[in-house]
């Protein structure tokens, strides 16, 4: 019995093109999950279940407003806040200070400089925190490198490690707000074109 022969050339295989499109077995889908139907107080929450709801929420107001908050006020006044006005002097002297020593000469005062300062801080806080903007985010971590700048070049210089490390955590428990919901990962979309061609 003879071996075939290697040479010989493979059958013609049918190029994809001459495949008609029904005949084409397209991949599998994987089927989205179900959408949770949307709950309409007025059709699904019986009208005794939203009027208990309404008295639990008032009474519940009400005891607020009666203990709770004294009971804040009275908590707020017996607490010892001296390490915050610390940790706030420790960020804000150096920068008032390093403002003062270079200003001279300008038409700005150092007091209006450092009245900016703090209105640009909260200003693109609050914006990146209730908005997300670019924008407002960059603005806020513009703000944040040039405190930490300032504090490192104004503060005494046994203290300025640790006064550049406070700054960098006050800006960084602020970012907690201020960037929340960014994330460095790419977003990939994938466009998937089907295009019926006709059969040739």
């Amino acid at each position: 019995m003879s071996e075939p022969d290697k040479h010989e050339p493979d059958p013609a295989i049918p190029p994809l093109d001459t495949i008609d499109d029904s005949q084409r077995i397209p991949p599998p889908r994987r089927p989205a999950p179900p959408r949770p139907r949307p709950i309409k107080a007025a059709d699904d929450i019986p009208p005794g279940a939203i009027a208990a709801f309404g008295v639990v929420a008032l009474v519940a107001l009400l005891l607020i407003l009666k203990w709770g908050i004294p009971k804040g006020i009275d908590w707020y006044h017996h607490q010892d806040w001296a390490w915050f006005t610390q940790w706030t002097a420790t960020v804000a002297d150096p920068v008032h200070a390093y403002l003062s020593a270079h200003t001279v000469g300008l038409p700005l005062t150092a007091t209006s400089a450092f009245v900016i300062w703090q209105g640009v801080g909260i200003v693109s806080l609050a914006l990146s925190w209730i908005t997300g903007a670019v924008g407002a985010r960059l603005t806020w971590t513009a703000h944040g490198a040039c405190s930490v700048f300032m504090v490192w070049d104004a503060a005494p210089a046994a203290g300025r490690p640790v006064a550049a490390a406070l700054t960098v955590l006050a800006w960084t428990i602020g970012s907690l707000f201020a960037l929340r919901g960014l994330s460095l990962r790419p977003l990939i979309h994938l466009h998937n074109h089907n295009h019926n061609h006709p059969a040739r």
